[in-house]
């Protein structure tokens, strides 16, 4: 049977699967209760420094996009870091990690970008036991107008200098919580590298309006008639998440650099893309906020069916196997070709594919009598649109030409040989380089 036990920085837990700093972290009860559904640790929500507590709206603090069947899509929060006293916070993380002894615990920590405001807190966090800091780089709002969050992540310079304030004073790990508000994710992640970050974790949120209240034409969710940006995360931003960590993974200046993936893990399978391209392990909070701590259960159970079903006996097998797979544009093969086949048992008729590819593509499937729907050869370009719009699952595919073949549609003979843009007669700077 797999075993999902995972060492991360030198911090192993049964499971890959933390609950990332945010609301389900916020205070002792939480935690509890989490470490009892299952979750291999948490981050706890993000403690500022001491002195009056940060002040957090008193109305609505969410805004949700749903999908047509009101599944949540994702959510805008305008929450900030803990407004709870840090003592209170590092008393309850103390007890925590004191009874959960197997179960990981790491500080998020925002305090103003100033090396005695660093040396101040690291001290009395390192006491509570816990395994590890974060250091909250990426709030992109609230925090962020005040200098901190994401007004650090956005600065290279800002993240390598706090990063090394904090390898001096703490002797634990320290994680970099990286911003998706930035334009290459690269420089900041080479930034926390240069400044001895153990690891990073990506993404925080990303900076949002999620909807207008057309009655009151204010921005939700609202609060006395006002709205503003906020941070968005869930299942709709996993595909920007899964990119950046990508980037990071292969980029020849991170490469190797440990990741704590975020981003709309929602199941399993998305922790196991998350970590076949580099993750060592993911944090999770909107599953969590929508279906609460148990929705672990199923994580678990999952990902270690689907190591049985490959053979796989830890996460360490397939952690980082796809990174090799991701390539720039221009390293595609263009010599590769494919074509898109229906399978007329399974179809339904629905006409999706065609008016798909009819009105927005290629022109490239047929509508006989009877609604019965055929690729045109000549025509395909293999877009894969007919696919992804079909309701059927593996009804339409995409068949690769074998090399000898002729393709209806450019008269070219498929070559067996890899050739991409870089060496293309198209391309000029190929031409130059003659």
């Amino acid at each position: 049977m797999a075993d999902l036990t995972t060492t991360f920085l030198g911090i192993t837990t049964p499971n890959p699967f933390w609950l990332a700093s945010a609301p389900p972290t916020d205070k002792e009860y939480n935690v509890r209760r989490a470490f009892e559904a299952g979750w291999g640790g948490v981050v706890w929500k993000t403690l500022g420094e001491d002195g009056p507590p940060v002040v957090n709206v008193n109305g609505p603090r969410y805004g949700v996009i749903h999908g047509a069947d009101r599944r949540v899509l994702g959510i805008n929060n305008i929450e900030l870091i803990t407004d709870r006293p840090l003592q209170t916070n590092l008393d309850e993380i103390t007890r925590v990690k004191k009874d959960y002894p197997d179960r990981a615990i790491i500080a998020s920590i925002m305090v103003p970008c100033e090396e005695g405001a660093w040396k101040a807190i690291l001290p009395r966090v390192a006491e509570t036991g816990c395994d590890g800091i974060e250091l909250n780089f990426g709030c992109p709002h609230g925090m962020s107008e005040r200098g901190m969050g994401a007004a650090v992540g956005q600065v290279p310079e800002y993240i390598e200098m706090v990063t090394r304030w904090c390898k001096e004073f703490y002797g634990k790990p320290v994680i970099v919580k990286l911003t998706p508000n930035i334009t290459d994710i690269r420089y900041p992640a080479r930034a926390a590298k240069k400044g001895g970050a153990d690891a990073v974790s990506l993404i925080n949120t990303v900076s949002s309006i999620t909807s207008v209240n057309l009655d009151t034409f204010s921005p939700e969710p609202s609060i006395d008639g006002k709205g503003s940006h906020g941070g968005y995360c869930g299942p709709a931003v996993k595909p920007i998440a899964i990119n950046m960590v990508a980037e990071i993974a292969r980029d020849a200046e991170t490469r190797g650099l440990p990741i704590s993936g975020i981003g709309g893990v929602t199941t399993w399978r998305d922790a196991a893309e998350f970590m076949a391209l580099g993750c060592g392990n993911v944090q999770v909070c909107t599953a969590a906020m929508t279906y609460g701590f148990r929705i672990v259960q199923e994580m678990i159970s999952g990902l270690s069916q689907w190591m049985d079903e490959k053979g796989y006996t830890s996460t360490a097998d397939f952690i980082g196997r796809a990174v090799p797979n991701v390539t720039d544009w221009q390293y595609l093969n263009l010599n590769y070709v494919a074509k898109a086949k229906i399978d007329q048992d399974a179809c339904i008729k629905c006409g999706r594919c065609y008016a798909a590819c009819e009105d927005t593509s290629h022109q490239a499937i047929w509508m006989h009598p009877g609604r019965v729907f055929e690729v045109n050869d000549a025509e395909c370009v293999a877009c894969n649109l007919c696919v992804d719009v079909c309701p059927v699952e593996n009804c339409i595919s995409m068949v690769p030409m074998q090399p000898g073949q002729t393709d209806p549609r450019t008269g070219r003979v498929v070559s067996p040989d890899y050739a991409n843009w870089t060496t293309h007669p198209n391309n000029p700077s190929a031409r130059a380089a003659e």
